[in-house]
């Protein structure tokens, strides 16, 4: 199978050339030339295995240049007994008859992002293997929170890389800084920039595309990929657990096989809630991908009208992951949706970037409003929502997972779907600590892992044990930079 641009359908590459590089040379994002079709049978199939199964089966679809057998030895190390505390993976909990909430925070950063970055990395090294690639790897990530430490997680003292984090300096919670900022590794940076994720995005996607900044690191023996979900390798293993999930569901009787199932997706850069269209596109039923927004509403505001317009005031949240105003994976569904057409996606993001805003055709539009639904959730209604769930039906979720939940009830509301729906849970509530308690009627009494112990208390539920055992630790990376230092900032690190 061939990666194409999504800027320039006359770039076509490997499946390892598209993961070694993470993005084309002129800014587009790599896609599959087709998107594979789940044969006959294969959900059948796919009940019958574990999520490690499944998850080589699924890739392998994808990664026509990766052998069976090392799928399966990168996914028995990415997902093993000592990294996630579920022999599950990613479970699948039941809030009622018609609601589901897929978990999947029980990797080591205790967020969703080590479903992908616990593979990412022997993807990424075997790429570079397998394209003969001499020069050494440097990882540049720009997160709202997440991502970055799961990054750090898996890419720390893999030899022959470097990996530089970058995020905004007021824009993460105490536990998802100092799980940053405290990381281990001899090949590890960490930094903070003056300014909100879409500042640092931007910085880190216009360092790849600068042809100058690429030679003069080539010259020096480097060469840049990502772990952003723009790395077709980060966003591939998502595709997996929506698989899962469904397969779960049937075996638990609590839905037949073939019935349609709904996903609300808590959403910022729209990687995660992309993978669900991937999985819809390979055969999989899902009726609708309703895409759950914060205060930062973009998202629903282009889905309802069809016109994105990232200029309006930016939001600091209680769901400091999704505070986004650019959501890069939007490119892969517009080039998509408009059949595959290069130029029209181009003109689209150049309109963005230039404007600050672009309106996409009827044709768009149209697939749009039959694949998704879109709305918001604020932080008064999130509070709201963790308070009602955990009283009820005594569940306890975090700030991004309660914005789904929250607009899969609007959504419910207005439309009056019955259909089955899973929620996806993005992290642990014990990594935003300070919100989840003060929803529960409680006064936070400390900041960072000082509040764990008082969480547990109140809710009768016990902490991840990577999340206790912050306790004590301290910060190694503690600088923070203007996003016009952040190309020197990498030129630094790499000849250190």
């Amino acid at each position: 199978m061939r990666y194409i641009s999504t800027r320039d359908n006359e770039t076509a590459v490997s499946s390892a050339r598209a993961i070694e590089q993470g993005l084309s040379v002129e800014g587009g994002l790599f896609v599959p030339a087709s998107i594979p079709r789940l044969p006959d049978g294969a959900l059948e199939e796919l009940c019958a295995m574990n999520y490690r199964q499944r998850a080589v089966y699924v890739m392998k679809l994808f990664l026509e240049d990766y052998q069976v057998a090392e799928l399966t030895d990168f996914v028995n190390r990415a997902y093993s007994p000592r990294g996630f505390d579920t022999p599950r993976i990613a479970p699948v909990k039941r809030l009622d008859k018609n609601t589901h909430f897929l978990e999947l925070w029980h990797g080591p950063t205790c967020a969703f992002k080590d479903m992908a970055l616990q593979m990412l990395p022997h993807l990424l090294t075997a790429a570079v293997r397998k394209n003969g690639e001499e020069r050494q790897v440097c990882i540049l990530v720009a997160t709202s929170g997440d991502t970055g430490k799961a990054a750090l997680e898996g890419f720390a003292d893999v030899e022959g890389t470097k990996i530089c984090v970058f995020y905004p300096r007021d824009g993460v919670s105490d536990i998802q800084k100092l799980q940053m900022t405290s990381q281990s590794g001899g090949n590890v940076l960490v930094c903070a920039v003056n300014g909100n994720f879409d500042d640092a995005q931007s910085t880190v996607k216009e360092i790849f595309s600068d042809p100058a900044m690429r030679e003069e690191l080539s010259g020096a023996g480097w060469m840049l990929s990502s772990a952003n979900s723009i790395n077709w390798g980060r966003l591939l293993p998502q595709i997996v657990y929506y698989i899962s999930a469904y397969c779960d569901l049937v075996n638990g009787q609590e839905i037949a096989l073939g019935d349609s199932v709904n996903f609300c997706v808590p959403t910022g850069n729209f990687g995660d809630i992309l993978a669900g269209f991937y999985a819809k596109s390979m055969g999989l039923p899902v009726a609708k991908l309703i895409c759950a927004s914060n205060s930062n509403d973009v998202l629903t505001d282009f889905f309802k009208t069809g016109v994105y317009d990232r200029k309006r005031e930016f939001y600091t949240t209680i769901s400091p992951s999704m505070d986004i105003l650019v959501s890069s994976n939007l490119e892969r569904l517009l080039y998509h949706l408009s059949g595959g057409d290069s130029r029209e996606t181009a003109e689209y993001m150049e309109s963005l970037k230039r404007a600050g805003e672009y309106t996409v055709s009827k044709k768009i539009k149209s697939a749009m409003d039959g694949l998704f639904a879109a709305g918001t959730c604020s932080d008064a209604e999130t509070k709201d929502v963790i308070r009602r769930v955990f009283t009820e039906h005594n569940y306890l979720m975090d700030t991004h997972t309660a914005v789904a939940y929250g607009v899969l009830e609007k959504y419910r509301e207005e439309t009056g779907d019955g259909t089955s729906a899973v929620v996806v849970s993005t992290a642990s509530p014990f990594k935003f600590c300070a919100a989840v308690l003060e929803a529960l009627g409680e006064t936070p009494a400390g900041a960072g892992p000082e509040l764990i112990g008082q969480l547990e208390n109140a809710a009768g539920v016990s902490a991840p044990a990577p999340l206790k055992a912050l306790a004590g630790k301290t910060a190694r990376f503690n600088d923070s930079f203007d996003k016009a230092e952040l190309p020197s900032v990498v030129r630094r690190f790499l000849k250190d």
